[in-house]
C-alpha cells in the first residue's frame, strides 16, 4: 500500500536502518509475549517515544532505541518518559554494551529477528487517570494509522 507520493504509510522514515532492525527485534518480542506496540507515539510534551507498548493486563511500557554509543550520549530527554509508563527500557543492538546505559532502566539487546531483556525495568505504576488517558492515545495512535493505510489520502488528525 502507498500513499499519493508512493510511500507506504506504516513505514517510518526518522530512524536509520540500524535503529528499525532493533525496533522490529524488540517489537517481535513484545508481540511474543502478548504486548501490542505501536512505534513513533507522540506524548502530551511533544515529545516522541520509539516503542509504546500495553500489556493484556494494561501495563504500559517505553522502549527507548539507542543505535549507538554517540546516539545515547546526545539523549538527555529519556527521564521525561517514566511520567508515561510503567516500565521503561533502552534497547540496542548486541554489540552495544548493557554497561553504558542507566542502571535505572530497563535494557534490551536486539536484532532483526528478535531480542532479549537482559536488565528488567523497575515497575513505576502509573495513576489511574493518566493510564486511562494513556491507553486511549495509544489506542487512537493505533487506529489512526491503519485508517491512513488503507486510506492514505485522508489527513492525519491532530491531537
Amino acid at each position: 500500500m502507498s500513499d499519493i507520493f508512493g510511500r507506504d504509510p506504516l513505514e517510518d522514515l526518522r530512524q536509520s536502518p540500524r535503529a528499525l532492525m532493533v525496533q522490529r527485534g524488540v517489537r517481535r518480542m513484545l508481540r511474543a509475549e502478548g504486548w501490542s506496540s505501536i512505534s513513533e507515539v507522540t506524548l502530551k510534551t511533544g515529545r516522541r517515544a520509539d516503542i509504546m507498548a500495553i500489556s493484556p493486563a494494561g501495563q504500559i511500557m517505553i522502549v527507548e532505541i539507542k543505535s549507538s554509543v554517540a546516539d545515547l550520549r546526545a539523549d538527555a530527554k529519556w527521564h521525561e518518559y517514566r511520567a508515561f509508563c510503567d516500565l521503561i527500557y533502552f534497547a540496542a543492538p548486541p554489540d552495544l554494551s548493557i554497561d553504558i546505559f542507566p542502571e535505572d532502566a530497563g535494557f534490551i539487546a536486539a536484532d532483526d529477528y528478535g531480542a532479549a531483556i537482559l536488565r528488567e525495568a523497575v515497575e513505576e505504576k502509573l495513576a489511574g487517570a493518566r493510564r486511562r488517558m494513556l491507553t486511549l492515545m495509544f489506542a487512537r495512535a493505533a487506529a489512526d494509522r491503519l485508517h491512513l493505510a488503507f486510506d492514505p489520502s485522508a489527513q492525519a488528525p491532530e491531537y
